[in-house]
């Protein structure tokens, strides 16, 4: 396997982790608590998934071809919800979203590393928009999981190693 095909499958990994960490986090939210703002000026868990969404699609969707910032995005608005957005409606985003990456990146050759992608008019190689993208991701998947546990106060499960238990999981290993 050439490097490349290495390097791809790990950022493939990282991003479905990051995907499968939001999503642990987010079932383990009731539809109040998925909608819930914890504060004046922060933002619900829904609302951090409909612009997570609204990015992805916009960057993924015809990457090599067109710039990442889609004119027919509306950035602003995935920042609000709109009496449309049911958890269902913003699930379904989701999901189309993530279906946009990781089809465009399992579609990526050898050949499109150093190829340049526009993002809002900025050029940037594949590799640059790429880690751009698993950046600006994991720090709103870090976002969902800590909403989603500061809001869900009983019956948590945890989806890293528990506090208390590190000794515990690393023993696992160590056999």
């Amino acid at each position: 396997m050439s490097t490349w095909y290495a390097y791809r499958d790990d950022i493939l990994l990282s991003f479905r982790k990051q995907k499968d960490a939001a999503d642990k986090a987010s079932r383990q939210l009731d539809d109040e608590l998925f909608f819930r703002k914890p504060g004046e000026h922060a933002n619900s868990v829904a609302i951090i998934i409909k612009h997570v969404a609204g990015n992805l699609t916009s960057r993924w969707t015809d990457f090599l071809t067109t710039d990442g910032e889609k004119p027919s995005r509306d950035r602003d608005a995935e920042f609000v919800i709109m009496p449309a957005d049911s958890r269902g409606r913003l699930t379904a985003a989701w999901e189309y979203a993530w279906s946009a990456l990781f089809l465009s990146l399992e579609s990526l050759q050898e050949s499109d590393w150093l190829k340049e992608v526009t993002i809002r008019g900025e050029t940037h190689t594949v590799l640059q928009a790429i880690h751009r993208s698993l950046v600006h991701t994991t720090y709103h998947v870090g976002q969902i999981v800590y909403l989603a546990r500061l809001l869900k106060t009983d019956g948590w499960t945890w989806i890293t190693i528990p506090p208390g238990q590190s000794k515990q999981h690393i023993a696992k290993y160590l056999k």
